[in-house]
């Protein structure tokens, strides 16, 4: 289906080295290398890693970096810790190295990290040289517009955390459409992380644990779609009963569009979408969402 492949193209953040799934590096490294040779590799993006664990990722990664600029080399996410200064200057040196090689076979070329002021935001995004792309992870207690500002100003984007493993690590609905808004207005691209690992709204096991809590997590579709319709001009409330949907007849995909209760975006506007406001989510898993979309009949 078309418009479900504009809509999560290149859309899911490997994150296996973090909760719940919490792999080693090798096992992370070797799921990245199997998924981006796989059938569903349209839909990877970036390989997430912490930035004080980049040169662990440069070598565990090493013999199954692509040898050739054709096969594309892996793309990066590197998180930022509370001094980023030295970690920035790594991730020019590795970026630098694998350039020199000539293939460019791992490069970092996003950059992740929170504020929760106009002021530190400003003074995170300044720090940040012009060939990576920042993300901003901001707080969704309070409102969100000021920090979306700042980032405008700076030509950062947004980051939400839209869960966890435990229940109350989940903002409301109201909540994130506040944040969608505020980055609409304000003109950010925003990606998401945690929680979204299933693409419907619904309870779902917090990790991976034998006899884990249930919790009621977005889900990824929800959040893409919301965004879209947002940008298209739906109404906060609307919104809120999109992100909140959970009956799988009420998204319909074909080739050139998808359509919620009636609402119909086609596929210039998810194209929009996702170049304008949403742009990916973290995931631990890239299996679970896949597996997913295919027990939906979507895939």
């Amino acid at each position: 289906m078309p418009a479900l492949h504009t809509l999560v193209r290149n859309s899911i953040d490997y994150a296996g080295l973090f909760p719940p799934a919490g792999l080693g590096m090798a096992e992370a490294v070797a799921n990245y290398g199997s998924y981006r040779s796989g059938p569903h590799a349209w839909a990877l993006g970036r390989f997430v890693v912490p930035a004080a664990r980049l040169e662990e990722l440069e070598e565990a990664a090493a013999a199954l970096l692509p040898r050739s600029p054709s096969a594309g080399g892996w793309r990066v996410a590197a998180l930022l810790g509370a001094d980023p200064a030295p970690e920035l200057e790594a991730i020019g040196e590795l970026n630098c190295r694998h350039a020199a090689e000539g293939a460019g076979a791992l490069a970092v070329d996003v950059v992740e990290a929170k504020a929760d002021s106009p002021e530190l935001v400003e003074r995170l995004l300044s720090a940040v040289p012009d060939y990576l792309q920042a993300y901003v992870e901001i707080p969704l207690g309070r409102d969100p517009a000021p920090l979306a500002a700042a980032a405008a100003a700076r030509g950062g984007r947004l980051k939400v955390r839209t869960g966890g493993i435990t229940a109350d690590a989940f903002p409301s609905a109201a909540d994130l459409v506040r944040f969608i808004r505020a980055a609409t207005r304000a003109g950010v691209a925003f990606k998401a992380t945690a929680g979204l690992h299933h693409p419907l709204r619904a309870e779902y096991r917090l990790t991976y644990e034998p006899g884990s809590a249930c919790g009621t997590m977005f889900g990824f579709l929800n959040l893409f779609l919301g965004a879209a319709f947002v940008a298209a001009g739906l109404a906060d409330g609307e919104a809120e009963r999109l992100l909140e949907e959970r009956d799988p007849a009420a998204i319909r995909f074909d080739a050139a569009a998808v359509e919620w209760r009636g609402r119909r975006l086609d596929e210039e506007a998810l194209r929009a979408a996702r170049e304008r406001a949403i742009v990916s989510f973290g995931s631990c898993s890239f299996t679970e969402p896949i597996a997913d979309l295919q027990s939906l009949g979507l895939l």
